[in-house]
């Protein structure tokens, strides 16, 4: 189980977007690296492919760290560390470590 999963509200605590908040919007396991929308916006140079797709220069979203963001709890509203807490009916779910409230 992983601490950032896909649509977490999280704010970006270094690198040059510091202070931005955003959801997330996809998440590479693997690599510890996830996007977050509106945070870390690229240039790339697009060439005209098929029918359909955008040529010229597009704007989009790479991917960052985990290690440079922080979630941000519902019932708190601050960002905070993800802890872990076994349910009664045995399934494991992520905490808030500041008001100990289930993040799932």
């Amino acid at each position: 189980m992983h601490r950032i999963k896909r649509d977490d509200l999280v704010l970006v605590i270094a690198g040059k977007d510091r202070g931005k908040q955003g959801q997330v919007r996809q998440v590479f396991a693997g690599e510890n690296r996830l996007v977050v929308q509106g945070v870390n916006m690229i240039k790339r140079h697009m060439r005209p492919r098929a029918m359909g797709t955008q040529a010229g220069i597009i704007e989009k979203e790479a991917s960052i760290h985990v290690s440079n963001v922080m979630i941000i709890c519902k019932s708190c509203g601050k960002p905070v560390r993800v802890g872990f807490r076994m349910r009664p009916d045995g399934a494991k779910s992520r905490v808030c470590r500041n008001c100990s409230e289930d993040i799932d």
